[in-house]
């Protein structure tokens, strides 16, 4: 029986789970990948919607002696869903490419600034793909007797671990396929709302006697403090109801072209919809007047108590159909962790905050390591805490209230600086000044109910990422001004060698068939690429011919449209044609092979069977870049391309020599303040 090989199993199975791999080539792959409105209201809004499962439940359990106070707090909820959906609407006009928390915070306040909004987003993503799926659970089980509760932990990994593979399918699939149950929700819900609201017709002028009656009798028992402070304290714990509103902003780059508009159109959906539900469904508490009951939600009781009069089962499949939907509805809210957490990484590894594989695209054109990341470590927060809803609640929506003050925080900053230039400055500034005053409240509120409780869980896990981020940043930073300063002596170099053609022009070069060829990968014309084609001149002298391989990297930074992938092709071909120049200058013939893609070692393997067929007497070289004192942690840091591409080449069997580029680490006196793309420019 023949042996089946490992790697022709696992491309198997990575196919049936995950699809083949997307051609980035294709004229129509960013209309395959974008979301109209409808669709995005449906992979963004589900989180905030979904919320609206237990955000109202958790302020009414705050209130369940004076039921009836829930209205108060039902309006202040409305409220606040229509100040934060608007402020962050102006952020989708001013930042159209896409200005999540992270973003808005780096450009108007300061990096350091944008990397605690971009951390606190990251840790209230994980807990939003968490909370979700628990809560999801949660319904689920409660149609269920009491003895099943001991799985609902294995339920709970299971449904991030399904929603994990699906998005790494992509988005767009991700999304139609959660599509009917998204619409199964509102419908139900409209429905449960309007119903509750049609039986008690007669008794909706009684709201606001009841209302004044608990009132009352809440000032007698605890005092008109003891009053505002329980509904403080109500509000802050029903305050996960508005996360999720921030996610448009940060998901621009996936929607329908123009994308401002196809944003503000979803941001009306996700705060109209969420404001009625929310609402909708307090209002219905206090009509029916529950009571909470052991190990179901209060949307359970709410359905068990409108339907139990219902005959011939009507009222049970009504009850099965609704929770079912909110089960589905709340693993849906998981998407928001999932699409919004991985592209908040992905910028944050452009900035070098996270090491840059983060920002690194599958083959299915998704930001994979994000992806992993963002569930495996929701899968260790569910195994933490037990899934238990009631924990997450509290370590939930602290986090997502700093990015929102921060981003209101830059907002404001930005009307004010504008204001001579922009008319309607004050109308703008006003609207970002109530965003940042109110989520600063929110904040303050939150942190000061919560911290005893566990909240102070949350806050330490978001310092243990912020210090993280700052040590990859201080690596990066280091490398950054090493690179700078070969960048800075290489170009020059050439620059001042480019300048004195006029005065001996270089020989004409052709190409010399019994001559050894030097085929070197580069990357941009950089410091590293020069360096390595000059060691080769020097120490390989029988070499006459070079031939130059550049690969385009698509990334999640320049992933935006069919105008950033044209400029990358450009750009690829211009550095090429300078280092063909550079060849030439020293008589040596010289060609380019260029490409773009997401795996620079795979494009290189394709490249190169077009030199070898045509230049027969080859050898590979790739320069590499010794930092100093190599660690374990450096080497998560650093995508280690050359290595990837040697085994690539080896087992086409091609040779590869690797040209060993140390980086000068004394840096005693002051790097030159220039810009070394200024140069290379210039050349």
């Amino acid at each position: 029986m023949k042996k089946q090989n490992p790697d022709s199993v696992f491309k198997r199975l990575k196919l049936l789970f995950i699809g083949k791999a997307r051609n980035i080539y294709d004229e129509n792959l960013f209309h395959r990948l974008t979301l109209i409105a409808f669709f995005a209201w449906i992979g963004l809004g589900s989180d905030g919607l979904s919320s609206s499962c237990y955000g109202p439940e958790e302020s009414f359990r705050i209130l369940i002696h004076y039921p009836h106070l829930i209205i108060f707090v039902a309006l202040a909820v409305v409220a606040t869903i229509f100040i934060i959906g608007t402020s962050y609407s102006q952020i989708i006009r001013l930042f159209p490419t896409g200005g999540g928390g992270y973003i808005v915070a780096t450009k108007l306040l300061s990096p350091k600034v944008g990397m605690v909004s971009g951390c606190s987003l990251l840790v209230d993503y994980i807990l939003t793909i968490s909370i979700s799926v628990a809560s999801g659970v949660d319904a689920i089980f409660s149609l269920l007797p009491p003895g099943y509760q001991s799985i609902k932990i294995f339920v709970a990994i299971g449904g991030i671990s399904v929603l994990l593979l699906m998005n790494l399918r992509g988005t767009k699939e991700s999304v139609f396929s959660l599509m009917p149950v998204f619409v199964l929700f509102v419908l139900t819900h409209i429905f449960v709302i309007i119903y509750a609201l049609y039986c008690h017709t007669g008794e909706i002028s009684s709201v606001y006697n009841d209302t004044a009656t608990d009132f009352s009798s809440a000032r007698q028992a605890i005092g008109l403090w003891g009053v505002l402070a329980l509904l403080l304290r109500s509000y802050s714990m029903g305050a996960g109801t508005y996360t999720g509103l921030e996610a448009v902003s940060n998901s621009l780059p996936v929607l329908k072209d123009p994308k401002v508009k196809t944003g503000l159109t979803t941001m009306r959906y996700m705060t109209i919809s969420l404001a009625l539900t929310a609402f909708g469904l307090m209002l219905s508490y206090s009509l029916f007047d529950i009571k909470p009951v052991v190990g179901k939600t209060m949307n359970a009781v709410l359905l068990h108590s409108m339907t139990m009069n219902w005959s011939g089962g009507f009222g049970w499949g009504m009850v099965m159909i609704t929770l079912f939907s909110e089960a589905a509805l709340l693993f849906i809210g998981a998407q928001t962790g999932f699409i919004d957490g991985p592209r908040v990484i992905a910028s944050m590894a452009n900035d070098k905050w996270f090491p840059r594989r983060f920002a690194v695209l599958s083959d299915r054109l998704v930001t994979q390591n994000g992806i992993l990341f963002m569930g495996i470590s929701a899968i260790l927060i569910i195994i933490i805490t037990g899934g238990a809803v009631k924990i997450l609640i509290v370590l939930y929506s602290i986090n997502v209230f700093i990015t929102f003050a921060l981003s209101q925080a830059g907002m404001v900053k930005h009307w004010w600086q504008v204001r001579n230039e922009e008319k309607k400055w004050f109308t703008r500034l006003l609207i970002n000044g109530i965003g940042f005053t109110l989520t600063l409240l929110i904040l303050i509120l939150v942190i000061t109910m919560k911290f005893e409780e566990g909240g102070w869980i949350t806050i330490l896990i978001t310092f243990l990422l912020i210090f993280l981020v700052t040590h990859v940043r201080k690596h990066y930073t280091l490398a950054e001004t090493l690179i700078h300063r070969l960048d800075l002596k290489m170009l020059c170099f050439v620059k001042n060698l480019f300048a004195n053609e006029s005065q001996t022009p270089p020989k004409e070069s052709i190409y010399q068939p019994n001559a050894r060829t030097a085929v070197v990968c580069v990357n941009e014309f950089n410091g590293l690429g020069i360096k390595t084609f000059l060691k080769i001149k020097e120490q390989f002298k029988e070499y006459k011919n070079f031939i130059f391989i550049d690969v385009g990297v698509v990334d999640a930074g320049n992933f935006k449209g069919e105008s950033e992938l044209e400029n990358l092709k450009k750009n690829v071909v211009i550095n090429l044609a300078k280092y063909k120049r550079l060849a030439n200058h020293y008589g040596f013939f010289a060609e380019g092979y260029s490409a773009i893609g997401i795996d620079v070692a795979d494009e290189v393997k394709e490249l190169s069977k077009k030199v070898v067929r045509k230049y027969k007497n080859c050898i590979f070289f790739s320069g590499q870049i010794l930092f100093p004192g190599p660690t374990a942690f450096q080497r998560l840091l650093h995508n280690q391309t050359q290595l990837a591409i040697h085994n690539r080449l080896s087992h086409k069997g091609y040779i590869m020599v690797m040209i060993p580029i140390k980086l000068n680490t004394r840096l005693n006196g002051k790097i030159k303040n220039v810009d070394p793309s200024e140069i290379a420019e210039m050349i």
